[in-house]
């Protein structure tokens, strides 16, 4: 495959790294624009080869600091700016997110995520995120951070506290991009992400879908995270959750087939990656959903809340699983294993 003129970022990082193509817009699109049932096949014989378990990954997410963004991004109800019902508050007490991280692990989670509502960390909210990583991972638990844009040196000590993953989502492709968010450049994602690469971090990188945009500029974004190098070990797709008093409340719903298609696509271009079911699966119902998994989605987020949005509940999630026959991933790999 040739690459095209995008702007793609080249990771110089001292982590495992994984063997990636490189994957133009229009062949990503020829993948969107196959037989549905062919892209199905092709997906699930990618997913099979690279996960012969079939097993699916358990995350929880945490609000840790909730409202009160000063950004403008389109979809979000804790952007201060709009008028959502959602109050801001300070940001958690350790105790409490470690009540939280144990409840979420005797419920089979591996994955422990925190999120707060911040542009950006200042270096007082990262030495209170620091203890609260240490914390969780002497529970067992896999830790996540999603805190917005990064400095190098704030990685690095989040690295240094024991962080495993960081999420920060490039949300869509390039040309939409403004369309959706104007308080941050897309190229301040991405040097959020190679600072994230650089402090030896794993990253957890995706998208929204469902914002409006077409099929090329999904097949936009799915091009940009796979050409990243490495691809993202993680990967949530979430299903535009529509909330009254964001910009992008009242748009047409998408087709859920779309998202199929695009859980499908992402398992073939990224095909050691776990392709998380994120945000909107309350919406989608457990017959789509059970696409997805077919498609090759092979993570969740698992709980009642994803930040400030309705999630299926554990029991509910649970429930489906035991339906489809699906086994949940129960053991935390070492970070130089394999890809989780």
């Amino acid at each position: 495959m040739q690459a095209e003129n995008q702007q793609t970022l080249h990771f110089q990082a001292p982590v495992r790294q994984i063997e990636a193509e490189t994957w133009p817009v229009d062949e990503v699109m020829a993948l969107f624009d196959l037989p549905f049932t062919d892209l199905m096949h092709k997906a699930q014989t990618t997913h099979r080869a690279n996960f012969p378990d079939g097993d699916v990954e358990l995350a929880t997410l945490l609000s840790i600091k909730t409202g009160g963004c000063e950004e403008d991004c389109g979809y979000c109800p804790q952007a201060a700016r709009y008028d959502t019902g959602v109050e801001a508050k300070k940001i958690l007490d350790v105790r409490e997110v470690l009540d939280a991280a144990k409840a979420a692990r005797e419920n089979g989670a591996t994955r422990f995520c925190m999120g707060a509502a911040w542009r950006s960390p200042k270096d007082r909210d990262i030495e209170k995120v620091e203890t609260m990583v240490r914390e969780v991972k002497a529970l067992g638990l896999e830790t996540c951070a999603t805190l917005g844009m990064l400095k190098e040196e704030q990685a690095q000590r989040l690295a240094a506290a024991g962080l495993d993953y960081y999420n920060h989502n490039l949300d869509t492709a390039p040309e939409f991009y403004d369309k959706v968010i104007s308080t941050r450049e897309y190229q301040d994602r991405l040097d959020t992400l190679g600072h994230v690469r650089s402090a030896g971090l794993k990253v957890c990188c995706g998208g929204i879908v469902g914002m409006g945009e077409s099929r090329r500029q999904r097949a936009g974004l799915i091009s940009q995270l796979a050409n990243l190098n490495p691809y993202p070990e993680s990967v949530p797709v979430n299903h535009l959750v529509q909330v009254e008093g964001t910009p992008l409340h009242g748009l047409p719903p998408l087709d859920p087939l779309e998202f199929v298609r695009t859980i499908a696509v992402a398992r073939i271009t990224m095909p050691k990656a776990r392709v998380r079911l994120s945000a909107g699966r309350r919406e989608l119902g457990e017959a789509v959903q059970a696409m997805c998994f077919l498609a090759g989605a092979n993570s969740i987020f698992y709980g009642d809340k994803l930040l400030t949005t309705d999630n299926p509940e554990a029991e509910d999630d649970r429930v489906l699983l035991d339906k489809l026959g699906l086994k949940t991933r129960n053991k935390i790999e070492s970070k130089s294993g394999s890809c989780s």
